[in-house]
This record gives structure tokens, C-alpha cells and sequence, in this order.
């Protein structure tokens, strides 16, 4: 058996570097996720195996009801709530990863046996980031579900609490890696870490919240490398190195997409509510034109190619599937009909995606920005859906705007512009969008999935 240990640790590596790879692509992700699970199975199995376990009724009783719990999760949870689910299954790795780490500690502590090499850094390690991260991911989940405001949380003398905290946090690290058997300095370093993870997520707002979804995976799987040589399992290091590593990846591509950097993101309060920041309909800006469906009906008679903005409020709504229901309508009178992505719209990395790929719309249809952007002006109609920071033309021109720098969906270019909204408050960012203004610009105020339903029926009928 241990002969085939390392080799059952290689396959399972292999399984996760493929499976990873296949997640770059909406149309091999399915497959992608398998070969990851399967890599995930054979690495648990070959665990259980190598370390001898001595009670095989509680590792089942714990099988059977994770997978419980995962499947009804699975079932319940709405494509429309992902971003909250993601958030829940990134805390739970980090405190599974914290609480392993902390019982090897007190194993230690009752055996009166100093932990050697690097395991008692890799427990200290795997005890802060993962109590971070649940704590974290816990705030996220109740800012993504509305359950405590998106917007930034902040106080007066915030940043030098953190750094205070910090600072305290580093001298707890040193005394429990050097004296791990002390466990007073531990139990304090878990206490700090779990008000860390709050005081870290609460001052970033809910525009932000895709970084800050990626971020805290990446979290979940330092903890989980970390935890890996507390156990000395090649395995866990393995598949948490590559978490952690493309964890970081992907919130460098969110980041580059906002044009900020992690630091901004972090502690840049970004979408804290500004004085005259929820500016009226008309402002000094001019007048928004009110259409209706009827209205929209007629430009799209005379259409010949659309491109449709989805965002946060088609996800709200739940609209995607009437959403399919007008690409197709479109599609058979003629009309190309295609889909625009922005990498940051929605909650989590690939929202869109995840939502339209519910209701079948073909992968092909999906176009992300930098190749969508320069056939805007050629485009006879764009239809935003609830989408508002992302198409924000003040990001090109206003050099004193929040979000100046941000690369964005150049709808405003197109010969018409749709746009599907409840009401003219502003974005995350909490700036007014000047494209609600334009003489191209034709607003439809309503849910986006009723108004979108009431587009089918009205184009059907011209």
C-alpha cells in the first residue's frame, strides 16, 4: 500500500491540474468539475487508507451526512443564489481546514509532545486563514442575500483598528509557533482571527463582491495547503496549493477588469454612499425618455443585429430563461442576437454565464467584452438588462468619477439603446449613469423578467 500511495497522490493531481484547466471554458466545465471531483475521491479514498482509520462507522456517518446536507443544498438553492452558496462552501472549507489543524494542536498539547519541522507555522497558518475565511465568507453570504447592506461598512479610525489588530495578530502567530503547547495565545489567535475576517469584508461593497468571492476561495485553499503539512498529506497540499494559486489568478483578472488594484478593492470602501450620489432622473444631466415594450417593438421591426447586457437585475428578477425566450423570437425573425459579458457583472466570477447556461442559451452566444466591444457601434440595438456600473460611459470621459478607468461595455455606441430598469437609483458605485440620459437611450422601468416577457409578446405581435 504505500508504495501506491504516491502514485494514487499523482493521479489525483493530474485529475485536479486537468479538471481546473477545463473550468477555463463554458463548454468543458461539466466535464472539468467531474475529473476535479474525481481526483478529490481518489486522493480522500487513498487518505483513508494510508492513515488507518480506526473508527470506519463515524468516517461514514460523516459521508452520509455531508452528503445530506450537499445535496439538499445542491436541490434548493436557486442558480439566482450561486454567489451565496459559493461564499458558504468557501467559509466551510476554511474553518474544516482550522478545525483539523486546531485537534492535531491539542493532540500535541495532551501528548506533551512538541510539534517539529514547520507543522506548529503550517497550524498557526491554517488557524488564521481559516478563520478568516469563514467569518468572511459569512459576511459575504449576508451581503450577497441582502441580509445586512451592500454598501460599505465604515467607521472613524477603521484603517488603524485593522492595522492594530494586525500587529497583534503577527505577535500571536510568533508566540504560538514558538510555544505551540501554551494554548492561551492559540485560543486568543482564534478569537482574532474569526473578528479579522469580518472587520476585513464588511468595508467592501457589494460591487466588489465577485474579488472578494474569489479572494476568500483562494483563502480556503492556503488553509487547505497549510493544513496538508500539518498532516503531512502531499494530497492536500497538492489540491490546495492549486485552489490558493488560482484563487490569486482570478481575482487578478477581476481586479484588471475594474482597472484597480486588490489594495483599493480591500480598503477602498468602494461603493460607500456619497453626497448627492443617488441624484435624481433628470438632474442636471437632461430628461429620461420612458418607453414601453410596444414602444421597443418597433425598433427592433426595423433591427437586423442586437447585443443584450445582462446584469445583477436580470439575476434578481430571475429573468434568464425569458431572456432565452427573446434571443430566440429575435433570432427567428432574422434579428443576430448575442450576448455581451462583463467580467465583473453580477456577484461572482462567471454570474452571467452560470445564469444563461441554465437556460440553455449556446455557448457561442456568450461574447465577453474585449471582443464584443468594437461592434457596438455597428449594432442596431443593445438591450441592458439591469446592468448599470459596467455600462457606465463616465468611466471613459469623467476623469472625477469613482469608477473613471474602469473598462466597460461600450453600449452607448450602438444605433439604439434599451435599457431595462426597476428605477433610476444608481449603481454599487453610487454615481449617476449619464447613458440614462442619452438621445440614443430609451428607458423601460419594470422587473426585468415581466418587461422582458412583455418584449416577446409585443415583438411577436408586430
Amino acid at each position: 500500500m504505500s508504495s501506491l500511495v504516491p502514485i494514487a497522490y499523482l493521479a489525483s493531481a493530474v485529475l485536479f491540474i486537468v479538471g481546473l484547466k477545463m473550468l477555463s471554458s463554458a463548454k468543458t466545465a461539466a466535464r472539468g468539475n467531474a475529473l476535479a471531483a474525481s481526483g478529490m475521491a481518489v486522493a480522500i479514498v487513498t487518505t483513508l487508507l494510508r492513515q488507518g482509520i480506526m473508527s470506519w462507522e463515524l468516517v461514514l456517518a460523516g459521508v452520509v451526512l455531508g452528503s445530506a446536507i450537499g445535496a439538499f443544498a445542491a436541490l434548493r438553492v436557486q442558480m439566482t443564489s450561486m454567489p451565496e452558496m459559493v461564499a458558504l462552501l468557501n467559509g466551510s472549507g476554511g474553518v474544516a481546514s482550522a478545525l483539523v489543524a486546531g485537534a492535531e494542536l491539542l493532540g500535541y498539547a495532551d501528548r506533551a509532545q512538541e510539534p517539529t519541522g514547520v507543522v506548529s507555522t503550517a497550524i498557526v497558518l491554517s488557524t488564521l486563514i481559516g478563520g478568516i475565511t469563514l467569518t468572511g465568507s459569512l459576511i459575504a453570504f449576508l451581503k450577497l442575500s441582502e441580509r445586512m447592506p451592500g454598501q460599505p461598512i465604515t467607521y472613524p479610525g477603521q484603517q488603524v483598528v485593522n492595522a492594530l489588530i494586525g500587529i497583534g495578530v503577527l505577535v500571536l502567530c510568533f508566540l504560538v509557533a514558538t510555544a505551540p503547547l501554551e494554548l492561551g495565545p492559540f485560543w486568543i489567535l482564534v478569537g482574532v482571527a474569526l473578528l479579522l475576517g469580518v472587520l476585513l469584508v464588511i468595508p467592501i461593497g457589494g460591487a466588489d463582491m465577485p474579488v472578494v468571492i474569489s479572494l476568500l476561495n483562494s483563502y480556503s485553499g492556503l488553509a487547505a495547503c497549510a493544513t496538508g503539512f500539518v498532516l503531512n498529506n502531499v494530497g492536500l497540499v497538492i489540491s490546495g496549493s492549486l485552489v490558493g494559486a488560482s484563487g490569486i489568478i482570478l481575482t487578478k483578472i477581476m481586479c484588471d477588469a475594474m482597472n484597480r488594484s486588490l489594495m483599493n478593492v480591500l480598503f477602498g470602501a468602494f461603493g460607500a454612499v456619497q453626497e448627492g450620489g443617488g441624484a435624481g432622473a433628470g438632474g442636471e444631466q437632461g430628461t429620461v425618455r420612458g418607453y414601453t415594450a410596444d414602444d421597443a417593438a418597433v425598433i427592433f421591426s426595423n433591427a437586423r443585429s442586437c447585443i443584450i447586457v445582462p446584469g445583477y437585475g436580470m439575476a434578481v428578477a430571475q429573468a434568464q430563461h425569458a431572456v432565452r425566450e427573446l434571443a430566440d423570437l429575435l433570432e427567428q425573425k432574422g434579428i443576430t442576437t448575442r450576448f455581451a459579458i462583463h467580467p465583473v457583472a453580477g456577484r461572482m466570477p462567471g454570474h452571467m454565464n452560470v445564469l444563461l447556461a441554465e437556460a440553455d442559451v449556446p455557448y457561442e452566444k456568450l461574447v465577453e467584452m474585449d471582443h464584443i466591444n468594437s461592434e457596438f457601434p455597428e449594432t442596431d440595438v443593445a438591450l441592458v438588462l439591469g446592468a448599470n456600473d459596467v455600462v457606465n460611459p463616465s468611466a471613459r470621459s469623467d476623469k472625477g468619477s469613482p469608477i473613471y478607468g474602469m473598462p466597460i461595455l461600450d453600449v452607448d455606441r450602438a444605433q439604439h439603446v434599451f435599457v431595462v430598469k426597476r428605477s433610476m437609483n444608481p449603481g454599487f458605485a453610487g454615481v449617476q449613469n449619464p447613458l440614462f440620459f442619452n438621445e440614443n437611450t430609451m428607458m423601460i422601468f419594470g422587473d426585468a423578467k415581466g418587461t422582458v416577457l412583455a418584449l416577446v409578446d409585443a415583438v411577436r405581435e408586430y
